[in-house]
């Protein structure tokens, strides 16, 4: 099997690219592959962006595992994403998320682990499907949600499920800006190549000390 995702340096930006030629599900193989490509960056790069193919950034877990006949193996990867989120949200460098397309569920919830967040124009599905498909919102996901989208649209985005074009993903905060889709992998080089020159110390403390409150909810709630 092909790797789900590529890993390439651009000067001083590490460039992974999510692709398994589908929908980029997150599953076993996308999360390892990303733990790693992060653990990678924090030696060999200053600053990361994370994309999608074209038109598809992350649909979400593998709904074959989630409905699965084990319920001990989808609790495993539910587990190992909710690390590999966190594990994004925290990340020392600058992390920018190349929205290249759909961007849904566990797919939304990555997106918004990052520190600035680039959707693509285009006829694209970006939210928090979860109990329109039968899932409960992990702790982690509405925390998440809490912190990076705007207070009013909480509710429909996580109890509603409301799914938003890229407009509307960009009005309710899912993004910090929308560009044409042929050009968000450029323009997410470019937002972390101005990043790469923020004081290295003081952005991760800094990084630190604003996302605390919220890992500090999700390590006290229960999933």
């Amino acid at each position: 099997m092909d790797a789900p995702l590529s890993y390439e340096q651009k000067d001083d930006i590490a460039l992974v690219v999510m692709n398994d030629g589908k929908v980029n599900a997150y599953g076993p193989a996308m999360i390892a592959a990303l733990a790693s490509a992060l653990d990678r960056a924090c030696c060999e790069a200053q600053a990361v962006v994370i994309a999608g193919r074209p038109g598809v950034f992350c649909a979400g877990y593998d709904l074959k595992i989630i409905r699965g006949a084990d319920p001990d193996v989808a609790i495993a990867m539910r587990g190992m994403g909710r690390g590999v989120i966190l594990q994004t949200y925290l990340h020392p460098q600058p992390v920018v998320m190349a929205c290249t397309g759909h961007t849904l569920a566990a797919g939304a919830l990555l997106s918004l682990a990052g520190d600035y967040r680039i959707g693509s124009r285009g006829d694209f599905k970006i939210g928090l499907n979860e109990t329109s498909i039968g899932l409960a919102l992990p702790a982690y996901g509405i925390e998440l949600a809490r912190d990076r989208l705007r207070p009013n649209a909480l509710c429909a985005a996580t109890l509603g499920a409301e799914i938003y074009c890229p407009e509307g993903a960009l009005e309710v905060g899912y993004f910090d800006s929308i560009i044409d889709s042929t050009l968000v992998i450029e323009h997410a080089l470019k937002v972390a190549k101005r990043m790469v020159k923020l004081d290295k110390k003081a952005f991760a403390e800094t990084k630190r000390v604003l996302r605390d409150p919220t890992v500090q909810r999700i390590s006290k709630a229960v999933e």
